[in-house]
């Protein structure tokens, strides 16, 4: 157990901290599991991390704009969400080509959280440059398509999926309310309205979240210092507790999913406050077993 400096417990894990650039705004973890490779985002600072835990080494990729999410297309590619768009990215040299462009017409939004169903349909969500109010939007995209799911939402986040894929997730983060909405597994598309799923949080607003392989929701909670873990039918099992006050998103690595990422943010923290020393740090946590569950290739064509 590695216990923070600043004195925050840290609770039923043990974590440790990889040897990374620190974030302005981490977010957008993902696991490619056949090369052994986590990938995250500073979206402030322009950047894709790349994390090969076969060598322990931290890669940095400068992007040429604000960047939040990736997915795996194949051995050579991945679909990239930026600003104005989606972009097929090149593992090998980083080049990116637009696939198709989203909200390229509106220099005041950018893209947000954004995950996989397992159908191969990515969820994606936007919001305004500054989280103005009902900026932001959900897009579904699959085969080249995209269709405008939901709209007016001020901070997009939480967007995850059953296993099974018949159960979206999302929130509007102001509203300290994560929603669910059944779904087609076949396609990822709603076909019910959204409902709310447990209760709000006293431990932080409601950031990036996935879903693990028995069906529960591991959510991370901005300003609460921890990732709370819910059950199907929305009852808290579980809270991870963190050094870092501003945790952004979780995702499963590991050959096994027996290990937990956690991105963070550093923007606004206080530099003589204790969180200072842990802000904007990507965390990894132990869960003593196989747990979570791999995202799909995104289907492009």
């Amino acid at each position: 157990m590695k216990q923070p400096r600043g004195g925050w417990p840290v609770a039923g894990a043990d974590w440790t901290r990889l040897e990374a650039e620190r974030c302005v705004l981490g977010e957008g973890p993902t696991y490619d599991r056949h090369t052994d490779t986590a990938w995250w985002f500073d979206i402030l600072g322009k950047a894709l991390f790349e994390h090969c835990f076969a060598d322990g080494v931290t890669r940095k990729h400068v992007l040429p704009e604000l960047s939040s999410a990736l997915a795996r297309v194949d051995d050579e590619r991945q679909l990239l969400v930026a600003e104005s768009g989606l972009y097929l990215r090149n593992i090998a040299d980083g080049n990116l080509k637009l696939h198709h462009p989203l909200e390229e017409d509106n220099p005041q939004t950018r893209s947000n959280d954004s995950r996989v169903h397992p159908s191969g349909a990515f969820w994606i969500g936007t919001m305004g440059k500054h989280a103005e109010q009902g900026m932001g939007s959900i897009y579904w995209y699959r085969k080249g398509e995209v269709r405008r799911l939901y709209s007016g939402i001020t901070v997009t986040n939480a967007i995850c999926f059953s296993p099974d894929g018949r159960v979206g997730y999302f929130t509007d983060t102001p509203t300290l309310q994560i929603m669910q909405v059944p779904l087609d597994p076949e396609t990822g598309l709603p076909v019910g309205e959204p409902s709310p799923f447990g209760k709000p949080s006293r431990d932080g607003d409601p950031d990036g979240a996935v879903v693990d392989a028995e069906g529960n929701l591991w959510v991370a909670r901005w300003g609460g210092h921890c990732v709370e873990v819910y059950s199907a039918q929305g009852v808290l099992l579980r809270k991870i507790e963190l050094p870092a006050a501003l945790t952004t998103c979780p995702v499963f690595v590991g050959p096994q999913a027996d290990r937990l990422l956690v991105t963070s943010a550093s923007i606004g923290v206080d530099p003589d406050s204790p969180d200072a020393a842990f802000a904007g740090g990507v965390y990894l946590v132990d869960l003593g077993g196989p747990r979570g569950r791999f995202e799909p290739d995104v289907l492009t064509g």
